[in-house]
């Protein structure tokens, strides 16, 4: 796999926020959202076998596998594998824009996947279908930057009726906080609304 870096930390986002992780970031993505927070995982990195990868892993019990977009690796699965044989609990963080039919419906893989609104520039990149591979053990996140963002996820879900858990989160990580709990709550949504614990921490740094 092509990899652009590992360490350990903390969960910053979704249903595992605070859990010690070790974070395995692969190298490219298919989209380029206009606030993407992590565009030096574009190109570069390393290439690392899976035996690699898992020793540098080591006994951490819980591994978020994030990009770019873990999905274009042609190993992905193997690393899966490895993963699951060595009964750690997955994090898979997706864009909503690979399909997902064959990643493993398993216990230990809990996917994580966005719709990217309207802000992003990548609506249209988005595949409806992967709803159907989502579960309540899975999240559905939707990073919002303004009104017109919100008003895009609340009619998704009203469309869609997604069977799955819901975060909202703000673009930046922490910005608007406030205005957005207001809305979910005003507009009666069924979503948790969650800033990026990192960045609250350590601010807006690589590797934490």
């Amino acid at each position: 796999m092509r990899i652009c870096e590992i360490f350990k930390s903390i969960q910053g986002e979704g249903l595992t926020m605070g859990v010690p992780t070790v974070f395995v970031r692969a190298v490219g993505c298919n989209l380029n959202c206009s606030w993407c927070d992590t565009q030096y995982s574009m190109s570069g990195g390393m290439e690392m076998s899976i035996g690699e990868i898992m020793e540098r892993i080591g006994g951490c019990r819980t591994v978020c596998v994030t990009g770019g977009e873990p999905m274009l690796q042609k190993d992905i699965y193997e690393l899966f594998d490895a993963l699951i044989a060595a009964d750690k609990k997955i994090v898979l963080e997706t864009n909503g824009a690979v399909d997902l039919r064959d990643v493993p419906n398993d216990p230990h893989i809990l996917i994580s996947m966005d719709i990217k609104c309207p802000s992003s520039g990548m609506t249209d990149r988005m595949l409806d279908s992967n709803l159907d591979y989502l579960s309540m053990k899975d999240q559905l996140k939707f990073v919002i930057k303004d009104q017109t963002d919100l008003d895009f996820a609340i009619g998704y879900l009203r469309k869609h009726n997604p069977h799955t858990n819901i975060i909202f989160g703000p673009v930046g990580g922490t910005d608007k906080l406030e205005w957005l709990v207001e809305e979910v709550l005003k507009n009666d949504v069924d979503a948790r609304v969650l800033p990026q614990l990192h960045k609250i921490i350590w601010g807006d740094r690589k590797g934490v």
